[in-house]
């Protein structure tokens, strides 16, 4: 697979990863915030075989600049689907708002490329 491709598909995987570890939790408040740490690291621990390898990859292609850049929007993006889809709570339009502007500065990141 291109390192093109490749870190940024490794990228979305881990974000769905870290996103539940940081927030598949808030669904069960009545569990031990100690069982929720325990569980919460043990997903992370798969994120990580994820990311550090899609920033190796990434890195024969990318700045660490881009590299983060792109982690931030993923992140964003699969934060705001997990956020509707599995917590049930809505976007609004100042979500919207905000994401669009990140979105825009990324773009800055990427200019002269």
């Amino acid at each position: 697979m291109s390192p093109h491709v490749a870190p940024v598909l490794m990228l979305v995987a881990s974000n769905v990863f870290m996103t539940f570890a940081w927030y598949g939790h808030l669904k069960y408040k009545t569990s031990a915030l100690w069982m929720a740490v325990i569980v919460s690291w043990g997903i992370a621990f798969f994120e990580y075989w994820l990311a550090v390898p899609a920033n190796r990859i990434g890195s024969a292609v990318y700045s660490a600049a881009e590299l983060k850049t792109m982690q931030e929007v993923i992140t964003l993006a699969v934060f705001a689907g997990f956020s509707v889809l599995y917590l049930k709570e809505p976007l609004g339009w100042n979500h919207l708002i905000g994401f669009c502007l990140i979105a825009g500065g990324a773009a800055f990141i990427f200019q002269g490329r």
